[in-house]
């Protein structure tokens, strides 16, 4: 099962440009802060528009639906120019976030929140593809350090939406765009003199063999990451308030395990440049699953260490996972890229269902104890993965 063909070899220099890394990654995270301006914003947009909870809750879904499309974007970014998908994005997505108070109907604000979704995949189907390309030989490192930025970036968002609401009120938050465009603006002079296609020597039909097969190892892989991703991300202080913990500790649960997945984005990815993507998956789930089956059966305070664990293991795996991509297609890496995201998101679409059915019917401790055991799955598409040789 790790026979599949082998990834062209790059032509890109081999030096990792820590300027050009570190400004995509600039990029990344103010673009992240604004598209996590739904959430705190979403009781003053309820209350102005007399939103019911269901018409607010697929506000979401909304600005996830372009995801589907991200194979197509990253096939346009392939061949039109994989720069200016990511140079503009986040004045267009700052834009179009900070604009949300302004809207005067459901209808409106759903528009809006669309044409963001657009925005957002735009930009994450080929970034990654660029950073590769900046990172040389060291890949993971580069994706690290670019999902790093983005759960930093989902940190600070809701932060910077509430102190534009104090400041100025839900209408006036629309100065918040000009951060979005100074960025823009950035990325434009870093990146102007990048070439505008990727080169090519192969078409993309003759990878289709090493694509169907990596891509199943992927979504069997995902299935197992979201059922723990999923069920900490969404449900961990609910979880928490049922375990009969003190609603400081409830609430202050998601955000340690959250940070604490930073760093694990931040390391993973480098430590797999040197030892290999595949290990470093086998001990980040096999990790998690131990770390789950002790977390739902310990109480009180002892909780936090387990949390800080699994923020590190399970939040890891994203940017090893990315690195796995880019690998294989150095090409294609764009439309390899928007493949895995569309992945992704039905994956995470249908698991966050099936957690909150199962949480429904026999509890949110059946459903972690689920989680923890898909974790162990997980290894037999690990398995499946193409081999690649730490450096």
């Amino acid at each position: 099962m790790t026979t599949l063909t082998q990834p062209l070899p790059q032509t890109q220099d081999d030096t990792f440009q820590t300027g050009q890394v570190m400004t995509i990654a600039g990029g990344h995270f103010v673009h992240d802060s604004f598209s996590a301006f739904v959430a705190p914003l979403l009781p003053l947009l309820i209350e102005k528009l007399s939103l019911s909870l269901t018409l607010a809750g697929s506000l979401s879904g909304i600005m996830q639906l372009p995801s589907l499309l991200t194979p197509f974007i990253g096939y346009m970014a392939d061949k039109v120019s994989v720069r200016y998908f990511i140079i503009f994005a986040p004045g267009i997505t700052g834009t179009l976030m900070s604009v949300m108070g302004l809207a005067n109907s459901y209808m409106g604000l759903a528009v809006l929140l669309l044409l963001s979704g657009f925005s957002t995949a735009a930009f994450h189907a080929p970034a990654p593809a660029l950073i590769a390309r900046v990172a040389g030989g060291k890949l993971g490192r580069g994706m690290s350090i670019f999902m790093a930025s983005g759960e930093l970036g989902r940190t600070v968002g809701p932060l910077l939406a509430v102190w534009g609401v104090t400041m100025w009120g839900l209408e006036g938050i629309y100065r918040l765009a000009i951060l979005g465009w100074l960025v823009t603006a950035v990325l434009f002079v870093r990146f102007r003199e990048t070439p505008a296609r990727t080169q090519k020597t192969v078409g993309f039909r003759t990878l289709l063999p090493t694509a169907w097969r990596l891509f199943l190892g992927l979504f069997f892989i995902t299935i197992s990451r979201d059922f723990l991703a999923v069920s900490l991300g969404t449900f961990l202080p609910t979880f928490m308030s049922g375990q009969g913990v003190s609603l400081w500790l409830a609430g202050a649960s998601l955000s340690i395990y959250e940070f604490a997945g930073v760093g694990g984005a931040l390391f993973s990815g480098t430590v797999s440049d040197r030892f290999g993507r595949k290990p470093v998956l086998w001990i980040g789930f096999l990790i998690s699953a131990v770390l789950m089956f002790l977390f739902i059966n310990t109480s009180g305070w002892a909780v936090i260490p387990l949390l800080i664990g699994l923020g590190i293991t399970v939040l890891s795996s994203q940017p090893v996972l990315l690195a796995i991509v880019q690998d294989q297609f150095p090409h294609h890496r764009a439309v390899a890229n928007g493949t895995y995201m569309a992945i992704v998101f039905l994956v995470r679409s249908a698991t966050t269902v099936i957690i909150g059915a199962i949480g429904d019917r026999y509890g949110l401790h059946t459903a972690f104890l689920w989680s923890s055991i898909l974790a162990v799955l997980a290894l037999g598409g690990i398995w499946s993965l193409p081999e690649r040789k730490a450096s």
